[in-house]
């Protein structure tokens, strides 16, 4: 049970030799941890889906499986997904995620918490647009 954790945190194709003998082992227990891991790895088959049809297809299925775990989480997380299926199965209508905007809000907060408060919301916004717009701000050269 050493390391299980970490081991159970990896995708399943980013484990080494080592790392893929002891997932094979715990696959063959009868452990709750390892029957949540092998229903979270088979959700990121959903993403694979060619439409939205299959996806909702391949989704039905693993909701059952999700729901007969008898896993509290799992079952929370499943039910959490299945309120949120129509946003999920756009995915595949348009192929937009909020990934750009999870992105500079991550980069927001870091500036936030780098800077340990600002003085005036004005410094915050400029730091914001700095940063997040990418601006060079180095003079010209105008030497010839």
């Amino acid at each position: 049970m050493t390391g299980l954790r970490q081991l159970l945190l990896y995708n399943e194709e980013n484990l080494d030799e080592d790392g893929q003998v002891e997932m094979q082992i715990l696959q063959k227990s009868d452990l709750q941890t390892v029957r949540a891991w092998a229903i979270k790895e088979n959700f990121r088959h959903f993403w694979l889906s060619e439409n939205s049809g299959t996806a909702g297809e391949f989704f039905r299925s693993w909701y059952g499986w999700a729901i007969r775990s008898r896993l509290e989480p799992i079952k929370k997380v499943a039910r959490m997904l299945k309120r949120h299926l129509p946003g999920l199965l756009s995915y595949f209508r348009h192929h937009v995620t909020n990934g750009l905007a999870e992105g500079f809000n991550s980069k927001i907060q870091s500036i936030k918490s780098a800077a340990r408060g600002f003085r005036s919301f004005a410094n915050y916004r400029l730091r914001i647009l700095f940063y997040c717009g990418k601006l060079d701000l180095m003079p010209e050269n105008t030497c010839h």
